[in-house]
């Protein structure tokens, strides 16, 4: 039996603003937030600016984000998802090379370079960005935490490692190197940098 038009119309996508209220238009603004950002920094970033640059109406960004640093990280995240690769090889040191050459190869981007170094320091200075920064690297932790607790349960590594310190090794020398510009993050040097990491965890004492 046919549907009556207003089951019909209901399916449809509702429009806000004069545009669909759809996937697309969701990634529209997360790509002009990401765009903005890179282009101009955190502090460019304005819920009215991605509005004109994506087409989507102001009152739907709103509705799907409550703050600009929402909107920031989730965009931000999503494109290092994108980017960053989720290993499991079933080897320890396949799996944290491939991931810390893909960390070190954001150097081959300056303009996320530079967006990673405005976002870093808008943390330090704005409590709400910080609350949402600390969930966008809580996620990459994540995914690091599980390569090591996988290769703890394959025997690769000592039971009751310090997984927390461990993701803090990995992590440490590529913020350091990228903030302070004392030395250069290098992707050609991310098999040296794991050998030598896990040499150190080979011989790590479990916490106790």
């Amino acid at each position: 039996m046919p549907r009556s038009s207003s089951a019909a119309d209901a399916d449809r996508p509702r429009r806000v603003g004069g545009r669909v209220r759809s996937a697309d238009a969701h990634e529209d603004a997360l790509r002009a937030a990401v765009q903005i950002l890179e282009d101009s920094g955190y502090a460019a970033v304005t819920i009215e600016g991605v509005a004109a640059r994506s087409g989507v109406a102001k009152s739907t960004i709103y509705r799907w984000w409550s703050s600009k640093a929402e909107l920031v990280m989730e965009a931000y995240g999503e494109l290092v998802a994108e980017r960053m690769p989720t290993p499991d090889s079933d080897f320890l040191t396949e799996d944290l090379t491939m991931f810390v050459t893909a960390l070190y190869r954001v150097t081959e981007h300056p303009a996320r370079v530079r967006a990673l170094r405005g976002l870093m320091a808008e943390a330090q200075l704005d409590p709400v960005f910080a609350e949402a920064f600390r969930g966008w690297v809580q996620s990459r932790r994540d995914v690091l935490s599980a390569v090591f607790s996988r290769a703890i349960d394959r025997g690769e590594l000592p039971a009751g490692l310090d997984v927390g310190h461990a993701v803090d090794l990995v992590f440490g020398p590529f913020w350091y190197r990228l903030l302070v510009e004392h030395l250069p993050v290098d992707p050609t040097e991310a098999p040296a940098h794991v050998r030598r990491l896990l040499h150190g965890l080979s011989d790590a004492t479990p916490r106790s």
